[in-house]
């Protein structure tokens, strides 16, 4: 088989996109002598394909794009600081999408709405609708362009479970069964014992998207309306209850089964095992299944599978933070018995720009954003394992050839898509957190509280406990009332 090398596929869908206002721009140079400083986290994964398709807007524009980036846990209170304080070194941002919210709420960010009234490059209607009103929009107004669609899914090793006997699990007790069963098999012919779960735990990385995936269908059953973080009513928490406990009691069994040094992984350790063949079970994002069938690195080629996260056939009783049995009532989307509720672990990385930026730079860091997610371009880049980038647009859904032009057997990339479909599709899909403060609701609070008691430090119940004052406190600081009027907007919820 003909081998077409990535620059090659860079050249050609590059040049694919050259039509309408992208052609126009080419010809007359229209943003030659601007400068666009970008920052986000540090590549290959997403940063590198900013810096790709960087090269590629300059060189149909003149358009000069400066990627920059920070650690993980460091980039929003640096893109906070930059653009609150009047600094202002930055124009874009490349980011989650849920902390959005809080630099609207301080006016920080550019209405990209009538940008996006008037580029029919963009294809609107093409992107989900989850991303396109969910991702993009705050208060009715499109803030951010998205570039990458999140959520999380289960991925498991088929011949593994085939020669075990036993099916992708619908629970997460059925996880740890089947964790228990294949672990300390080797499963990847090098003599060592390979591992039943694999999952990332590392605290000031992104452990905590993991237990949010876990508790969500402990508590959301109601649909997207109810949400899993706080009492639509009254803003309290909704963490320090039965459900949360079963979540972080999962979470803890589970590196029972898992590498000794789970504590210390982010996604990057987690997935390269994963594609090394060493393990049989894992959560993440869509990652693993491009990440999978790429030869130079991957020894699980169409040996992976994907399935909307384990559920649950116990919920919360929100009166009384109390589990109790599924029924029809209290659980009316589940499937056979079991209530699913696929979380939208950070919802996507997406582009902002700066509001305080040179006019000329706002139009020109939107035509970027707006080249980086249209069809031409992201239609090739989420099939590409090392981009980082997952699916978000309905072509990317429907039309199997690229994936299978990337490298899938038409059967997995079914399977792959299907397992999409199906968390996108479900009308109990759980949203992530999208208020002001969420970075620190969740990637200081929770985070801290989750690696203390996975480390031993504190038990479930004080973990919860602490949870639950630190959010409040949050609340308290930035206003109740906002709060619960911007939470309950989140969730779809006009009055």
């Amino acid at each position: 088989m003909k081998i077409v090398t990535k620059s090659v596929l860079t050249a050609l869908f590059g040049a694919v996109a050259l039509t309408g206002a992208t052609a126009v721009a080419q010809a007359q140079k229209m943003y030659e002598g601007i400068e666009i400083n970008l920052l986000t986290r540090p590549g290959p994964v997403i940063a590198g394909r900013l810096e790709e398709r960087g090269k590629e807007f300059e060189a149909m524009t003149g358009a000069k794009i400066n990627v920059a980036s920070v650690p993980f846990a460091d980039l929003f209170q640096k893109l906070l600081t930059d653009w609150a304080t009047g600094t202002n070194s930055i124009d874009v941002g490349v980011f989650a999408s849920g902390w959005a919210v809080e630099l609207a709420d301080g006016d920080l960010l550019a209405d990209l709405s009538d940008f996006v009234a008037n580029d029919p490059d963009l294809d609107l209607d093409d992107i989900a609708p989850y991303f396109r009103e969910f991702n993009q929009k705050i208060n009715g107004k499109t803030l951010l362009i998205t570039i990458d669609g999140d959520f999380q899914m289960l991925y498991y090793r088929t011949d593994v479970l085939d020669e075990l006997g036993l099916k992708p699990p619908k629970t997460w007790d059925e996880y740890l069964e089947v964790a228990a069963a294949a672990h300390g098999k080797d499963m990847n012919g090098d003599g060592v014992k390979d591992f039943g779960s694999c999952m990332f735990k590392k605290r000031n990385a992104q452990s905590f998207y993991a237990i949010m995936s876990i508790a969500a269908p402990f508590v959301q059953t109601q649909g997207t309306s109810q949400g899993i973080f706080f009492n639509i009513e009254t803003m309290k928490p909704m963490v320090n209850n039965e459900a949360w406990a079963a979540a972080l009691a999962f979470f803890k069994e589970s590196g029972k089964y898992g590498p000794p040094e789970e504590l210390n992984h982010d996604i990057g350790d987690t997935r390269a095992l994963v594609t090394s063949g060493r393990c049989a079970l894992m959560l993440d994002w869509g990652d693993i299944g491009p990440l999978s069938i790429d030869e130079t690195t991957s020894k699980i080629k169409d040996l992976v599978g994907a399935s909307i996260l384990p559920g649950s056939t116990k919920v919360l009783d929100w009166e009384s933070g109390k589990l109790v049995p599924c029924d029809a009532k209290r659980c009316p989307h589940a499937i056979d018995g079991v209530n699913h509720a696929p979380f939208a672990a950070f919802g996507g990385w997406s582009g902002a720009i700066n509001a305080k930026a040179d006019p000329k730079v706002i139009e020109a860091a939107y035509k970027f954003l707006s080249y980086m997610s249209q069809a031409a371009q992201s239609n090739y880049d989420v099939t590409q394992g090392w981009t980082g980038y997952n699916p978000y647009r309905i072509s990317q859904f429907e039309t199997i050839e690229p994936w299978v032009e990337a490298g899938f057997s038409r059967e997995s990339a079914e399977n792959y898509l299907g397992a999409i479909g199906d968390s996108l599709n479900s009308p109990n899909m759980a949203s992530d957190m999208r208020i002001p403060g969420t970075q620190r609701y969740q990637g200081i609070i929770l985070d801290r509280e989750l690696a203390r008691f996975l480390a031993g430090e504190v038990t479930a119940e004080q973990a919860l406990e602490n949870i639950e004052a630190g959010w409040e406190e949050i609340t308290e600081e930035f206003g109740r009332d906002g709060q619960l009027s911007m939470y309950k907007s989140s969730l779809g919820i006009t009055n």
